[in-house]
């Protein structure tokens, strides 16, 4: 029980401070607004790390009575909505002078942007297999409100790093300086977590439609 917990809560921290729509804009939160602002954007991320790590660990508890499709299907709609995103932020161009804050409700946004992160859903599930896999003979659908307390918990622990990371003055300079060039190389990790959520949904959906 304690490895389990402590994979679960490792994931949810892998899950929390990997690259991601979130995360670049959180950046941007802090740059313009500071840390108490981005305290609250991630306070309302959570609520959205919850129901991605509940799917994700169904996904893994759940494969042998339930079946794929439903997740293949989540899967892909998630990729092809990251994808878009990230061809978004490829084009990006600087923002006008003066221009208001991107994210003016920090709390709402954060709730918000959490429940529908295209992120959520295929990172969620690589990031769980990939630490829970070797203990899948320990895993019962008794321990899944646990395993989702602990991902949070892991994710809680990467915002606050994040935050205090982010709201440092160099980095606040360093984003309004590279603000353009900061979105499109997030757009091109956008794109690759898009790829990777396509590729392991569509073979799942060519199947079941054989």
């Amino acid at each position: 029980m304690p490895e389990l917990l402590a994979a679960a809560g490792l994931a949810g921290f892998i899950y929390g401070i990997s690259p991601g729509p979130a995360v670049l804009a959180l950046l941007g939160l802090s740059a313009d607004r500071g840390r108490g602002a981005a305290t609250r954007f991630v306070s309302g991320l959570l609520a959205g790390d919850a129901l991605w790590a509940l799917l994700a660990l169904v996904a893994i508890l759940g494969a042998q009575t339930i079946g794929t499709l439903v997740f293949d299907l989540l899967g892909l709609v998630c990729g092809a909505y990251l994808f878009w995103l990230g061809w978004g932020a490829l084009r990006a161009r600087p923002r006008a002078e003066g221009a208001a804050p991107a994210i003016p409700r920090p709390l709402l946004r954060g709730l918000a942007f959490g429940l529908t992160n295209p992120k959520g859903y295929p990172v969620a599930v690589a990031t769980f297999t990939a630490l829970l896999s070797s203990r899948s003979s320990l895993l019962h659908w008794g321990l899944l409100p646990a395993l989702v307390l602990a991902a949070v918990a892991g994710s809680f622990l990467a915002y606050g790093i994040l935050v205090l990371f982010c709201g440092m003055a160099p980095m606040r300079r360093l984003y309004r300086r590279h603000e353009v060039w900061i979105n499109r190389a997030s757009g091109l990790i956008f794109i690759g977590f898009a790829l990777h959520a396509l590729a392991q949904a569509l073979p799942g959906l060519a199947a079941a439609w054989r």
